[in-house]
C-alpha cells in the first residue's frame, strides 16, 4: 500500500499560525494533524503500508521534512518527500509524487481528520471517503445508484443532489492507472479554473468503467481554520480520553486543577491554575494564575493572569493579563 499526502498549500485560512508552521504539523491533542491522519488511514487500510509520500512546498525546510519522515517511519513505512513549486491544483499536486503512485494507493489531503469503524475493502476498484452532512452546498458531493456505486461527482451544488460530501481521502486499487489518467490531464492541459483537478481524472476513469464506492466515515473533522481546529482538538481529546500519550513527563503541578480531557506535554509547569476541559498544553510551557479551556497552546508558551478560551497560541507565545478567544502566532507577546 502506498499513501500520498499532498500538503504544499500555505494554509492561508490558518494564519498567523501557518506563517511559521506548516498547517499539517499544527498539533491536535498533542500530535501533528498529519501524524493523526496517517495513523488513522493505516488502521483503516488493514494492511502494511510500504511508503508514505509527502508533497510539500520547497520552502518548508529541513526540520519539517525530517519530522515527516519520522511520521512515516512510526508506521513502519518508508517516508519520501516531493515538492510542488506552484499551486496548480489537486491533480498536479498528486503527480508531483508520481514515482510513489503504484499498486494500491491512498491519496489523502492533509487538512482533515476522521473517525471510521470499517476496514477498507482493498479489492474495490476505487473508494471515495464521504460523510453525510446537513449543508452540502460548500463541498463536492457524490451521487449513488441503487447498488451503492458512485454515479456522479458534483462540486458545490447550488441545488440539492446529495448530502454525501467528499472528505478528501481516496483509494485506488491500481495506482498506475490513476497516474496515467492524471498524466493525461497534464499532457492535454485539461483544467478547471486554471488548475488541474483530481475530479476530472475520476470522471474519466468512471466513464471508462471504473466503479467507485463510498467509504462512509462516522465523523469528519476539519482543520481548515482556527475555530474548526480548536473544535477538532476537543473531539479528538474526547476520543482519546484516558490514553497515556495525553500526559507527558516531568509535569509540575503546583496547586492547579486539571479538568479532563486534556493534553499536557513534557516539562509543563502549572501554578495556581485551572486547565481544561479540552485544553492542549505543549511541552515546556508555563501557566500561572490562569484559566485555559477549549484551546491549543503550543510548546514553550508562557501564560499568566489570563483567561483563555477557544484559542490557539503559537510556539513561544506569551500572554499576560486578561484575554479571551485568541489566535496568535509564534513568539507573540500580549501584555494587558
Amino acid at each position: 500500500m502506498q499513501i500520498i499526502i499532498p500538503m504544499a498549500g500555505k494554509g492561508k485560512r490558518m494564519r498567523p499560525h501557518t506563517l511559521t508552521t506548516a498547517k499539517p504539523l499544527i498539533p491536535v491533542a498533542g500530535k501533528p494533524i498529519v501524524q493523526r491522519l496517517v495513523e488513522d488511514i493505516t488502521k483503516v487500510c488493514g494492511q502494511k503500508v510500504n511508503e508514505i509520500a509527502f508533497v510539500i512546498a520547497p520552502d518548508f525546510g529541513a526540520e519539517v521534512e525530517q519530522n515527516l519522515i519520522k511520521v512515516a517511519e512510526s508506521q513502519g513505512a518508508k517516508g519520501s518527500i516531493y515538492y510542488q513549486e506552484k499551486a496548480l491544483g489537486t491533480a498536479h499536486a498528486i503527480m508531483c509524487a508520481k514515482d510513489a503512485i503504484k499498486g494500491k494507493t491512498v491519496v489523502a489531503f492533509a487538512d482533515t481528520l476522521f473517525k471510521a469503524d470499517f476496514v477498507m475493502d482493498t479489492e474495490q476498484e476505487g473508494v471515495i471517503w464521504v460523510q453525510k452532512i446537513d449543508d452540502p452546498s460548500q463541498f463536492g458531493v457524490v451521487k449513488l445508484d441503487d447498488k451503492g456505486v458512485i454515479t456522479d461527482f458534483v462540486e458545490k451544488p447550488k441545488d440539492f443532489v446529495s448530502d454525501l460530501a467528499i472528505i478528501g481521502i481516496y483509494y485506488f486499487k491500481d495506482g498506475d492507472y490513476l497516474k496515467s489518467e492524471l498524466q493525461y490531464l497534464l499532457d492535454n492541459n485539461i483544467t478547471e479554473k486554471g488548475e488541474f483537478q483530481l475530479t476530472n481524472a475520476l470522471e474519466n476513469m468512471k466513464a471508462k468503467g471504473t466503479k467507485f464506492t463510498p467509504g462512509k466515515v462516522s465523523e469528519w473533522l476539519d482543520c481548515g481554520n482556527k475555530n474548526a481546529t480548536v473544535y477538532t482538538n476537543q473531539r479528538v481529546l474526547e476520543f482519546d480520553k484516558g490514553q497515556a500519550h495525553l500526559k507527558g513527563k516531568n509535569i509540575k503541578n503546583n496547586n492547579s486543577v486539571i479538568i479532563e480531557p486534556c493534553f499536557i506535554g513534557d516539562n509543563v509547569e502549572l501554578n495556581n491554575s485551572v486547565v481544561g476541559p479540552y485544553a492542549g498544553i505543549g511541552a515546556n510551557s508555563k501557566v500561572s494564575n490562569s484559566i485555559i479551556k477549549n484551546s491549543i497552546v503550543q510548546s514553550n508558551a508562557n501564560i499568566s493572569n489570563a483567561n483563555i478560551e477557544n484559542s490557539m497560541l503559537g510556539i513561544g507565545a506569551e500572554v499576560k493579563g486578561k484575554a479571551l478567544d485568541l489566535s496568535i502566532s509564534d513568539y507573540t507577546q500580549i501584555i494587558a
